[in-house]
């Protein structure tokens, strides 16, 4: 079994900023695609992915992760993190919370019924904490 090939990290700095995909780092390095985003992110080249944890506190099961709630929970995360969705995506997700927040209404999550509308709580709502994080983060852009 041979060597493993190994990236110059001063040479893959260079190719990302001159805009190669993966997959052609991973031609020009002799390397799987899986060894180029190891390497990236070894280098402190990788984009920061963003986290949903606090707009999507709940373990979803498999059927419900691209959910009506769950996407619009996503995108409000993605603009509060300053990197908000295409504006129909977004808009959609505002639209979508500005109503429940209206009505007096939060969402919860049962795993066996998926996401349902129940009555905010009276310290305030989830769906109301998230909008308002998103709205903070697209007024910082």
């Amino acid at each position: 079994m041979g060597r493993r090939p190994t990236i110059d990290r001063g040479e893959l700095a260079r190719l990302v900023a001159e805009g190669l995909s993966v997959q052609e780092l991973a031609v020009h390095f002799g390397v799987s695609e899986s060894g180029v985003l190891q390497a990236k992110r070894a280098a402190g080249l990788a984009k920061a992915m963003l986290d949903h944890s606090g707009a999507v506190p709940w373990k979803l099961e498999r059927s419900h992760a691209q959910s009506g709630p769950a996407t619009n929970l996503r995108n409000l995360s993605a603009a509060a993190q300053g990197k908000p969705p295409a504006p129909e995506r977004l808009n959609t997700a505002l639209r979508w919370a500005q109503r429940l927040v209206d009505a007096g209404l939060d969402v919860d999550y049962d795993s066996r019924i998926g996401f349902r509308e129940v009555a905010a709580a009276p310290g305030g709502s989830h769906v109301a904490a998230v909008l308002e994080a998103a709205r903070n983060g697209l007024e910082r852009r």
